[in-house]
C-alpha cells in the first residue's frame, strides 16, 4: 500500500558555497532512501534550486544525480509536485517534460489520506513585506521576462546565480523569528476560508509547528542540515525528519 507522502523544501542546489556538493550529496540520499513501494507522492515546495531559469531550448547544467534520483521515483510509480520558489520560479515546462505535476497557482490545495492540505512556498502570503512583494511581482511580470530571455544564456544564468548567492551572503541575514499570532503567514492561515487540516510552506529557513484553530501550521527548514515531512496516510500522522 502507498501510504506516505513526503514535503521538501529551500534545498538551494547550485548554491555557490563551499557546502554546495554535500548538500547535493544529501538530498541525492533522501531522494534514494524514498521507499517508492510505500510512497503516493513527493511534494517539492520551492527553492530546490538556488536558480533555474529556461530560454526556450537551454535549461542550467548539472544535477544529473538529482534528475535521475527524481526519474527513478517516478518510473517507480511515485507522483512528484513541484511548486515553485522565489528562486526557482522560472520553469516554464522541462520539469513538466521530465514527469513532475507543476501547479502554478500558490497555494495548491490538495486531499491526502482523507486530510485536506494547503501547499506553496509561502513568501507571498499574508499581508508583510510589502518591497519584497514589490522586486517578486516585477519577476513574475511578463515584459521583464521577456527582456531577461533576450540575454544570452551565459549572461543570464551567470547573472541569475550571482543575483541569487548575494541576496544571502553580500550580508549576514539574521534568523528569521516567528512572529506567533501578528505573524502575517499565521493570519493568513487564520483567515483562510478554506477547510484545512494541515498548511505547509517553506521559505523562512527556520522551522515552525504551530496549531491555527483546527488546523496546523507548519514551515520548514531550509537545508543546512537535511529536513523534511512524511505524512503516513495509514496512521494519520505527520511528521518531520526524525
Amino acid at each position: 500500500m502507498r501510504s506516505l507522502t513526503y514535503f521538501v523544501s529551500d534545498v538551494h542546489l547550485g548554491l555557490r558555497l563551499p557546502e554546495a556538493p554535500e548538500r547535493e550529496k544529501r538530498f541525492v540520499e533522501f531522494l534514494r532512501g524514498i521507499p517508492a513501494e510505500r510512497t503516493e507522492s513527493l511534494y517539492m515546495l520551492g527553492d530546490i534550486w538556488d536558480f533555474w531559469y529556461e530560454y526556450k531550448d537551454v535549461v542550467p547544467k548539472g544535477y544529473a544525480q538529482v534528475f535521475a534520483a527524481l526519474l527513478d521515483l517516478m518510473d517507480a510509480g511515485v507522483k512528484v509536485y513541484f511548486i515553485e520558489g522565489n528562486h526557482d520560479q522560472w520553469s516554464y515546462g522541462y520539469f513538466s517534460e521530465l514527469g513532475m505535476i507543476c501547479p502554478k497557482a500558490q497555494p495548491y490545495y490538495t486531499e491526502i489520506g482523507g486530510k485536506r492540505f494547503c501547499l506553496g512556498h509561502g513568501d507571498m502570503l499574508g499581508n508583510g513585506n510589502k518591497k519584497y512583494k514589490r522586486i517578486q511581482w516585477m519577476f513574475h511580470n511578463k515584459l521583464f521576462r521577456a527582456m531577461f530571455s533576450a540575454l544570452h544564456p551565459r549572461i543570464g544564468i551567470g547573472w541569475g546565480k550571482t543575483w541569487s548567492r548575494q541576496s544571502r551572503t553580500h550580508k549576514p541575514v539574521p534568523k528569521y523569528v516567528f512572529k506567533g499570532q501578528s505573524e502575517p503567514l499565521y493570519q493568513w492561515c487564520s483567515a483562510c476560508p478554506e477547510k484545512v487540516d494541515y498548511f505547509i510552506f517553506g521559505h523562512y529557513h527556520t522551522f515552525w509547528d504551530t496549531p491555527v484553530g483546527n488546523s496546523r501550521l507548519l514551515v520548514m527548514a531550509d537545508w543546512k542540515e537535511p529536513n523534511w515531512l512524511v505524512f503516513d496516510a495509514e496512521t494519520g500522522e505527520l511528521s518531520a525528519r526524525p
